[in-house]
């Protein structure tokens, strides 16, 4: 297991290298790892910080406390836009949008390791990396729909490409957990291990990456981005466009005052 040295720690987010590894630490354990606008500002810094290092040869991104990330905090998410409501687009394309752009074209293997929930743009950061190995007691949620809103953060390509339209339209109209063991069967994810064995699996893996030919690692990715995620930034851009309709609409308010009052939201399809 690599020794870990913290190198940088950022306002929300631990950057860690050992043996070749760098390790981006997610760091809101209070709120379980949920984006607000500093903690978008510091993982774009680590992701491109790590991007740019010739000794880093594989990348891990974890989360700090109980999980991994429960995606956009709706208490501070976002600035106001010209209409009062969260400028949710403008969010997306400054500083979501080069994060998965970041993680997805970087020119080395990402490792998403997840415990806990991984939710919302949580789950399309995960879904960004290239192998996702998971606890058993995790799970997996595009919990968009459940405050009125729709898949973001390249989770409309990633969530598809990887399990099919079948797969992706139930995760996305139903807003249901995915159990690890259930995300494996399904395709979603790479690996599943029990709790306890979790962290050695994945270190394990982070090893075998760093020591194996990262020009040949960053040839696949090239090779597969071109055929697997060709348009992606188009994609990109229709998602902040749509999450921009719905954040102006009656329903994502509801769903976010139901959200912060615990009760069951009362859409009005509008």
């Amino acid at each position: 297991m690599p020794a870990y040295e913290l190198v940088h720690a950022y306002e929300t987010v631990n950057l860690h290298h050992g043996g070749g590894v760098a390790k981006i630490e997610l760091n809101r354990p209070e709120t379980m790892n949920a984006w607000n606008t500093q903690f978008g500002l510091d993982l774009l810094a680590a992701v491109q910080r790590v991007a740019a290092d010739d000794d880093v040869r594989a990348v891990q991104v974890v989360g700090a406390g109980r999980g991994f990330s429960s995606g956009a905090d709706l208490k501070q998410g976002f600035d106001p836009g010209p209409n009062g409501r969260p400028d949710v687009g403008g969010v997306l394309r400054e500083r979501y949008h080069p994060i998965i752009t970041g993680v997805r074209e970087m020119p080395k293997p990402v490792v998403a390791a997840v415990h806990g929930p991984a939710v919302g743009i949580g789950l399309s950061l995960a879904l960004a990396a290239d192998l996702i190995v998971a606890a058993e007691s995790a799970y997996f949620l595009l919990a968009f729909v459940n405050i009125g809103l729709v898949p973001d953060g390249g989770s409309s390509v990633f969530v598809p490409a990887r399990v099919g339209f079948t797969r992706a339209i139930e995760m996305a109209t139903l807003g249901e957990r995915v159990p690890a063991p259930q995300a494996l069967a399904w395709g979603l994810i790479n690996h599943v291990h029990p709790d306890d064995a979790f962290e050695a699996e994945a270190e394990a893996l982070m090893e075998r990456l760093a020591a194996g030919p990262t020009a040949s690692y960053a040839g696949t990715k090239r090779q597969l981005n071109a055929r697997v995620y060709a348009g992606m930034a188009e994609q990109l851009e229709l998602e902040a466009s749509i999450q921009e309709e719905m954040a102006g609409s009656d329903d994502f308010l509801e769903g976010v005052t139901a959200f912060v009052q615990k009760r069951e939201a009362r859409f009005q399809g509008r």
